[in-house]
């Protein structure tokens, strides 16, 4: 996703050293590298020197500091909040961010997901109940149109910290008393396989950006309007049957997916 900082970085030629000329070549007229940017570049090589939860001094300091008004210093501030380097917290000041959660892409559950990254995953239900499937759910779950559906909306959690908002959708005529016996088992799938022998096997998943509203801001503890990772997962079990659509949105600043890829075929 490309920000105002990564524009700069572009625009300036910061690749070759700050003041190279645009394209790298003879002739390139020579880019000012905005005041800005100076002082965000300053911010990131501090923030990697310094441990995560250390302060960032206040904005008056750096203002002084390098001679700037206070809404040059708000704006590189931003961009590392955005970036996921620097943490607000209202009310205390602004922080050095904690590493983003790595997490490859695979079939598996949040539970799982965590638990391989030395994190303790919990759950918050937020929301349980029947809805009806309208032709896209319906088409999804494989469903008749008015059908109706389980909708599942959990805020989960790694070690207490907030990090996605889930909403899954399951077919209740094919799951019936899934939400009882989601009572009894911490994981949907253990559940899905436990109860109903269902495994999966396959998924399509989707990611796209966006920007958080109002409610998901306050669920996740971050600002409105930052950017988020919109996932959207269809799974299907062994024999090729849809199980669940899930709706993620995941804090853009402190959670980051991995993909491993290979070339089709054996050719090099």
């Amino acid at each position: 996703m490309e920000n105002a900082g990564t524009r700069a970085a572009g625009d300036t030629g910061i690749g070759g050293g700050v003041g190279s000329g645009v394209g790298g070549g003879t002739g390139g007229r020579t880019a000012r590298v905005p005041k800005y940017y100076r002082l965000k570049r300053h911010l990131l090589e501090m923030t990697e020197t310094l441990p995560p939860g250390s302060p960032v001094p206040p904005e008056r300091t750096l203002a002084g500091e390098f001679d700037t008004s206070r809404t040059t210093v708000r704006q590189a501030l931003q961009e590392l909040v955005v970036e996921g380097r620097l943490e607000r917290i209202q009310g205390k000041g602004t922080f050095v961010a904690k590493p983003k959660v790595a997490q490859t892409l695979q079939l598996t559950s949040y539970t799982e997901d965590m638990r391989a990254q030395g994190l303790e995953p919990t759950s918050r239900l937020l929301d349980i109940g029947y809805v009806t499937a309208d032709e896209r759910l319906a088409e999804l779950l494989a469903i008749p149109a008015g059908g109706r559906v389980l909708r599942i909306e959990r805020l989960r959690l790694a070690s207490g910290e907030p990090m996605a908002i889930e909403t899954t959708h399951l077919s209740q005529k094919r799951f019936p008393a899934l939400r009882r016996s989601l009572v009894k088992y911490a994981s949907l799938y253990t559940a899905l396989a436990e109860v109903y022998d269902v495994h999966l096997a396959e998924a399509e998943e989707t990611i796209e950006t966006s920007l958080a509203t109002p409610r998901e801001a306050g669920l996740l503890g971050t600002d409105v309007g930052l950017p988020m990772l919109l996932l959207s997962r269809h799974s299907r079990d062994t024999g090729g049957e849809p199980v669940e659509w899930v709706r993620s949105v995941y804090r853009g600043d402190r959670y980051k997916f991995v993909a491993r890829l290979q070339r089709p075929g054996r050719g090099r």
